[in-house]
Parts: structure tokens; sequence; C-alpha cells
């Protein structure tokens, strides 16, 4: 007789947090810290707006190189929101990402025009922000780390990376969903269906991280989970 084969649960130090339970609850006993940092908004100034689409979007580093970075702040600003909780759930709704009584199609609307108006590029959810990752990595080496482990989404398949090929690379980060060093001391996850990732650690670890790469976002509460745009 063949037994139902049950699948282990996953390491903490190397995955995002689940949906069904607070951040910091999830990875109690293992990180003290979370910050949640948004993945900025792209704007084009030495390639063409047009490339922006799945047959040509330009690689991490062209994107470094050509374009400028929108932080969630001005953006809101620009289409008109009143919180970054209403441009979250707005993003979400985009992709249909929230069921129906949970969406704000208006915002939804006011995030696409101001994107249409200012040849603004909005983030891709559930993929490492391009903008951010090099100066977050660079960061991580100052803290005396060359080597990373790199994950995909349950990081059931992890490969020890040299952190420098991740920064030299194009496309590498595209491929996984989790990065953490390998004393299991920092882990840099991204949700699949979100546009932002989260950066856990201890807090002083977390502190050096967010100052070193000038992360916008915020720290987590006791209470925070995943979809904490949709919570008073």
């Amino acid at each position: 007789m063949n037994e139902k084969s049950i699948f282990p649960k996953p390491h903490r130090y190397a995955v995002c947090a689940q949906e069904d339970m607070p951040i910091k609850e999830f990875y109690k006993d293992i990180f003290d810290e979370v910050f949640i940092f948004y993945h900025p908004f792209i704007k084009p100034k030495s390639i063409a707006y047009e490339l922006f689409n799945p047959e040509d979007y330009p690689s991490k580093n062209e994107i470094r190189d050509n374009c400028e970075m929108v932080n969630w702040e001005r953006f809101m600003f620009l289409a008109g929101l009143k919180s970054i909780k209403q441009l979250d759930t707005g993003l979400r709704t985009n992709i249909l990402g929230l069921k129906s009584e949970y969406q704000d199609k208006k915002a939804g609307k006011l995030i696409l025009e101001a994107c249409q108006k200012n040849k603004i590029v909005v983030p891709t959810e559930g993929l490492f922000p391009d903008f951010i990752m090099n100066t977050l990595l660079h960061s991580i080496k100052k803290l005396g780390h060359d080597w990373i482990w790199f994950g995909d989404e349950f990081c059931t398949e992890r490969k020890l990376e040299y952190i420098d090929d991740l920064i030299d690379d194009n496309d590498m980060l595209e491929r996984g969903k989790n990065l953490f060093t390998h004393d299991n001391h920092i882990l840099i996850t991204t949700h699949w269906d979100s546009h932002f990732s989260l950066l856990c650690s201890d807090r002083v670890t977390v502190e050096r991280l967010v100052n070193l790469s000038n992360l916008e976002g915020f720290y987590c509460t006791e209470k925070t989970d995943i979809y904490w745009s949709l919570s008073d």
C-alpha cells in the first residue's frame, strides 16, 4: 500500500512568509525584524518607453543604466492617490490579484493614466526589483558576505551563488524568489503576487541594509501580513 506523500514544511529562513498569518509570526524565532521595501516604478530616459513589453523587456542592467527610478511616494503624487495603501491595492487590482470585493478599480485606473501620461513603467510583481538589487547585494557584501543562496519560490531548488555574479548578470535574478546568506542570518524574498519584497534579519542588520541601500518601505508590526494594504 502506498502512503500519501506529504510535502515537508519549508525552511522559514529561506522562503517568503505565508499569506494566512502575520509576517513576523511566520518568522518567529528565525528573524527579529522584517522590512517591506517597495519595487520602484521605472522612467525610461535613454531607451524607448515602448520597449517595456513582454517581447522586448530590457534587462536589469539596461534598466539601471538607461532609466531612472520613481519611488512610490512620488508616483502616488503623480497619480493623485491618497495613500501608499491605495497604490498597492490599485497595483494588485490591475494584475487581477484581488477578489472583486477588495479591488479598487478607481485607483487602478489612476495608476494606468499616470503611467501613460508620464511614460512611466509599473514594477513587475513577483520579481526582484531591477533598480534596487545591485545596491542591496553590494550592501550585503559590505557586511562580509561574498556568497548567497538563491532559491525558487519554495526553495526546493537552491544554488550557492557568488554575489558578484548576481550583480553582473542581466537576468539571473529572474529565475528565483529567495536569497539568503550562508549563515541563514539575512533573507531577501519576494511574494509572487506583490510589488514589494521582504528584508529579514535582526534589527541592527536590517537597519544597516535599509540605510545603505536607501530602501523605501516600512517595518512590519506584529499584525502586518502580505495583504497589508487591505487592513485598517
